[in-house]
């Protein structure tokens, strides 16, 4: 198909520009895209123009050796991190993190020991991501210690691709993608998997060496994660009882593992009393240095805060104006599902188009088509499930998640440090923020000029992230207990929406305090990526173009917010701040 040997044409260019064997001024630029084919996007010529000031464009930058050093060191730093093994299974135990801690300062005196001041800025980005990366694990090592506090980050079986470029919140080294698996399984994919279980029962065993932490509300909460796995493997030996005695025999010890792990840690239970919050001035410091965020806890309560009261007073409004006419009716039959999830697709893959608000995609409708859902009834409707038997479309605004996942397949970024899922969560800000921010940017582009009452869910939907969010940072700061951030969640959510009784509440809560940051990162990623737009609609003479917008927001690769804002802007007054 042309859209998708545009993107490769377009990729190769690219990968000329970032490095520097097309030496290319603003004018030679314009040049080349008014002789070029009509096929070749716009997006290239603003990406071009944008990322580079004239005095980086004509650097001789694939000379740097600087940067290749980078390149290098991120090379073995990405190695280093992965921890030794020990019985087959990752190795967390504290005289393991104790010795990796001096040796991961031996990294991060080679990183600071690069003069990046006369880089190119894109060079200069990803330094800075290194540099997150390095300070995610310190900060794993000194404060969040998920492998001493968190009995959850022991969980290994995952049952479904995460719609983010990495598994959200801690997670071992050792992880058993199940959902990437196709059952019956061939005898490469069962020799496989059953190496992959193998690591289970000594992961665990060592677990309870590990787990001296005394975060009471991690560790009760945390062994329904473990529940979880324990029912995946029940359903895994379903899904291959025709497997041979000795696949079977594997599954079998890691289900018996994770049952034995479970009695134990409810028999510990009782004795954990102390807070699992990590405390207002590490949440700074984790924001700021790790997920790259120039904002304070006290600043993220603030923004949240003001996000909350403005998505339930235009809710309010939305709801005055649309007195008149009849309410969203929800989705009452599979049927009705499959026919009006069939009819969003079509409206907002058509919207996206003719609107010119995205670059020509060629795999949005296939993204939209494959996470459409399904019907579920009534009394099992959690928040996101509500949202979409109300409004589809709603939801599918979310999606952008998809987008950026089909991109980084498609499109892989010429850096190797930005090709990748970053570690350590460091990409929640860009992740979360743009699939949230898109959700009301698409309601002021119009998509429901033909449907009023679809404006209200969009309110409803931001409500609820601020609501989750501000409760998340309260329970890091120990001011709320677990349940009483998820009191504040349910309590805030406007028209009930938002469900005790169902799973999805414990487990957002549970996340957001496994990782600090998270929780927050709808809003304020969504702040920062309205503050880049905002920006860029200020610098330009003529209306900014949506599709060259998000085009080169997207060819930055999925990293934060400020860095991008950097590249994009040439201001780096953000990343500054964080140096302080």
């Amino acid at each position: 198909m042309q859209p998708r040997r545009q993107h490769r044409r377009n990729n190769e260019f690219f990968n000329l520009i970032w490095n520097n064997q097309l030496s290319i001024s603003k004018s030679r630029c314009w040049h080349f895209f008014n002789s070029c084919s009509v096929y070749l996007s716009a997006i290239i010529l603003m990406l071009v123009v944008t990322l580079y000031s004239p005095t980086a464009l004509t650097q001789q930058t694939a000379g740097n050796s600087a940067y290749g050093d980078l390149l290098s060191l991120f090379e073995d730093w990405r190695e280093f991190e992965k921890p030794p093994l020990l019985d087959g299974a990752p190795d967390y135990r504290a005289e393991t993190f104790a010795r990796r801690h001096k040796e991961l300062k031996s990294y991060q005196s080679r990183l600071m020991a690069f003069d990046i001041d006369d880089w190119p800025v894109a060079q200069q980005v990803d330094w800075h991501l290194v540099r997150a990366e390095m300070n995610g694990m310190d900060f794993n090592i000194r404060v969040l210690k998920p492998w001493v506090r968190d009995p959850a980050f022991y969980t290994s079986t995952w049952t479904y691709q995460s719609d983010t470029p990495a598994h959200e919140g801690p997670t071992h080294h050792a992880a058993v993608e199940l959902w990437t698996y196709e059952f019956p399984l061939s005898p490469q994919s069962g020799q496989k998997l059953s190496g992959e279980l193998r690591t289970i029962p000594p992961l665990l065993q060592q677990a309870r060496v590990n787990l001296t932490g005394n975060a009471r509300e991690l560790w009760v909460a945390g062994i329904q994660n473990l529940r979880d796995q324990e029912r995946a493997l029940v359903e895994l030996a379903a899904k291959t009882a025709t497997a041979g005695d000795e696949f079977k025999a594997v599954l079998e010890h890691a289900r018996v593992a994770t049952t034995s792990f479970i009695e134990w840690l409810e028999a510990q239970s009782p004795s954990k009393t102390g807070p699992s919050g990590i405390g207002k001035e590490n949440y700074t410091w984790h924001l700021r240095n790790v997920h790259l965020v120039p904002l304070s806890w006290e600043e993220e309560v603030a923004l949240l805060q003001r996000e909350l009261d403005r998505a339930v007073s235009m809710l309010v409004l939305e709801e005055f104006h649309n007195r008149k006419l009849p309410p969203l009716v929800p989705i009452a039959s599979p049927e009705e599902y499959e026919q009006r999830a069939e009819q969003s697709v079509i409206k907002f893959s058509a919207f996206l188009r003719d609107e010119d608000i995205l670059p020509d995609y060629d795999y949005i409708e296939p993204v939209l088509r494959a996470h459409m859902g399904q019907f579920v009834p009534a009394e099992s409707r959690n928040f996101f499930y509500t949202v979409s038997h109300h409004e589809p479309l709603a939801l599918w605004t979310h999606w952008y998640h998809w987008f950026d996942l089909a991109l980084m397949e498609v499109q892989p970024h010429p850096s190797p440090i930005r090709r990748g899922a970053l570690l350590y969560n460091i990409w929640d800000s860009r992740s979360e923020g743009m699939s949230t921010g898109f959700e009301e940017m698409m309601m002021h582009a119009g998509l429901y000029d033909d449907n009023p009452r679809a404006r209200e869910v969009v309110w409803i939907m931001l409500a609820q992230r601020a609501a989750r969010g501000l409760g998340s940072l309260y329970a890091q700061a120990n001011i709320f207990t677990l349940q009483e951030a998820r009191d504040f969640h349910v309590a805030r959510t406007p028209r009930g929406w938002m469900r005790e009784d169902l799973d999805l509440l414990g487990f957002e809560q549970l996340l957001y305090l496994r990782q600090p940051g998270y929780g927050t990162s709808y809003i304020t990623g969504k702040y920062l990526i309205e503050r880049l737009l905002a920006e860029m609609g200020r610098k330009s003479k003529e209306d900014i173009k949506l599709s060259d917008f998000f085009g080169q927001l997207d060819q930055q690769g999925v990293i934060p917010v400020s860095l991008i804002h950097w590249q994009l802007t040439g201001d780096g007054d953000q990343v500054r701040t964080l140096m302080e």
